[in-house]
Order: structure tokens, then C-alpha cells, then sequence
């Protein structure tokens, strides 16, 4: 009888301890955000500021009101990674831009803050991170 009460004891210690670090660990920092600034292409395949041809694409689409391919073009971004800065609910939205080959929507977002937007973010790897853009 005495062993098993120990290991009770040894199991709870063992979960206040890591009960202890999930909730006392630090925050993680906020990524910064480089500034780059597209420019608009006219019939052009350049890739400007690193952003690719169809990013920029979809920008001049999302400012000229335009119709997007994609069904959850448009929709509210909730921001869960918290990556961007924090914004209330429905000031975020996202927009696909099309990856050349791929059979489903692919990784590659815009997210725009505002209405009218007023910030704009570009995600290659589907909101593991952004980078700040001005169109």
C-alpha cells in the first residue's frame, strides 16, 4: 500500500511542475514585420520586393474591387496565432493568392487590416509568419 501511495505522490508533483511551466513560461515576443513595398505591375511577370507575380496580382485585384477566384476570399481573418497585432474581431480579412501548380488553394495569403484596408500583411507559409506590405 505505501509504494502506491508514493507514486501518487511522485505523479502529482510531477503535474504541478509542468502544470507550473505551461503557465509561467514568458509570452512568445511578437515577430517584427519588414516593410516592403510592392509596386504595381502592368501585364508584367515582375517579381517586385520578393513578393511573387500573383501576389501582386491579387493586391491590384483586393483595391480595384475586384472579383477573386477563390470562395473564402473576403473572409475574417481571427488572427488565432497572434501574430499580427491584436485588432478586434472582423478587422482582419484574407485573400488567396493563387500558387501555380497546386491542386488545392495553397499557402499563400494576404491579409488585410481594415475597411478599407489600411494594413497589409503577406503569408507564404499559410500565417506561420507575415511580412508587412504597402501596395
Amino acid at each position: 500500500m505505501r509504494r502506491s501511495s508514493n507514486n501518487v505522490w511522485v505523479m502529482l508533483v510531477l503535474a504541478a511542475l509542468v502544470a507550473a511551466w505551461l503557465f509561467l513560461r514568458p509570452a512568445p515576443t511578437p515577430p517584427s514585420f519588414p516593410q516592403t513595398t510592392p509596386t504595381e505591375t502592368r501585364g508584367t511577370n515582375t517579381d517586385t520586393q520578393g513578393l511573387p507575380p500573383e501576389a501582386i496580382e491579387t493586391l491590384r485585384k483586393i483595391r480595384n474591387g475586384e472579383q477573386l477566384p477563390y470562395r473564402r476570399d473576403g473572409v475574417v481573418f481571427e488572427n488565432r496565432e497572434r501574430l499580427l497585432p491584436q485588432k478586434p474581431r472582423g478587422y482582419y480579412h484574407e485573400y488567396t493568392v493563387p500558387t501555380p501548380g497546386a491542386k488545392t488553394r495553397g499557402a499563400r495569403r494576404i491579409v488585410t487590416g481594415g475597411d478599407p484596408p489600411e494594413v497589409w500583411y503577406y503569408s507564404a507559409d499559410h500565417y506561420r509568419s507575415f511580412q508587412q506590405i504597402t501596395p
